[in-house]
């Protein structure tokens, strides 16, 4: 049994019996020979036989199954045992199991840190974490978990020092690591929680990729502070339409319908806006049972 084969089989569901396979024979009564591809290299099979064994209390037996892939230093074995041991109340062994992987950075050590946070150890997590700020995953993972460990001060110091006065990305793959985009997105996410809402926002303006994942946060952070008439504003220079569309939720949460109506009615220069908004002002009528035919 090899780590890498069972990664790229895992990875790529090649050369192995599939999750959803896995699933179906379960299902249909054949748990006799998940039992079997369990012990013949079949990591699916045998991820599913070992949580199976630990709802029926059989945690032993469960740990049997998984120990010939944990012993390859596979990852992803690990990580499932840590899971199974987690889930049965036995925290410090999972934690323990995750430790060694954790030094090699990335998933490893965002699923070790939060691991940790979940069982009282935040401050070794914020520790662990902020010597990866680096990496944006682990960045992210650090402003997540220190919310009320009362580092939030040491981390936004560290933020701070990964925004260059000049440099300006032009995509998201500009910057290796931590891009200054990200950097500026968490510091304002703690900024934010701080109270500091101004700065915040002043911060969210200073970015020059606005939006992640159909996702712009200053527009949701204006919009969970009741600030509509700056939502508006940006609105009306934010080019994806991503503003626009938070503008007309929040008026709509509002109960202030016409309104809502009206930000789509208005798309501007963003032609994405223009053609999903047709879709999602008729969304918004049926909603509130205006059936007429939208007009854009």
């Amino acid at each position: 049994m090899d780590a890498a084969d069972l990664d790229r089989r895992a990875r790529t569901l090649s050369g192995c019996i599939p999750p959803l396979l896995v699933s179906r024979l379960l299902e249909l009564g054949h748990s006799e020979e998940v039992e079997i591809q369990a012990r013949h290299e079949e990591w699916f099979c045998a991820r599913e036989w070992a949580r199976l064994l630990g709802d029926e209390g059989r945690q032993a037996q469960a740990l049997e199954v998984l120990a010939p892939y944990v012993a390859t230093g596979w990852w992803l074995a690990a990580k499932t045992q840590a899971e199974l041991l987690e889930s049965w109340g036995r925290a410090e062994e999972a934690i323990e199991l995750a430790r060694p992987f954790a030094s090699t950075g990335g998933l490893p050590l965002e699923f070790f840190a939060h691991l940790l946070a979940r069982h009282g150890r935040k401050d070794e997590a914020v520790t662990r974490l902020s010597a990866g700020i680096e990496d944006w995953l682990l960045a992210t993972a650090l402003v997540e978990i220190a919310k009320g460990a009362g580092r939030d001060e040491d981390i936004a110091a560290l933020l701070a020092a990964r925004i260059p006065a000049q440099h300006q990305c032009d995509s998201p793959w500009c910057c290796r690591g931590l891009d200054p985009d990200t950097a500026i997105g968490l510091l304002a996410t703690i900024r934010e929680r701080q109270g500091r809402v101004d700065e915040a926002i002043a911060l969210l303006r200073t970015r020059h990729i606005t939006s992640v994942n159909n996702r712009d946060q200053l527009a949701d952070l204006l919009a969970r502070h009741g600030r509509i008439e700056e939502l508006r504003a940006y609105a009306v220079t934010e080019r994806r339409g991503h503003a626009a569309q938070r503008l007309a939720d929040a008026l709509e949460e509002r109960r202030d319908v016409e309104g809502a109506i009206a930000v789509y009615r208005q798309s501007g220069d963003s032609q994405d806006f223009r053609c999903h908004g047709t879709v999602r002002l008729a969304e918004l009528l049926a909603r509130h049972g205006r059936g007429a035919k939208p007009s854009m």
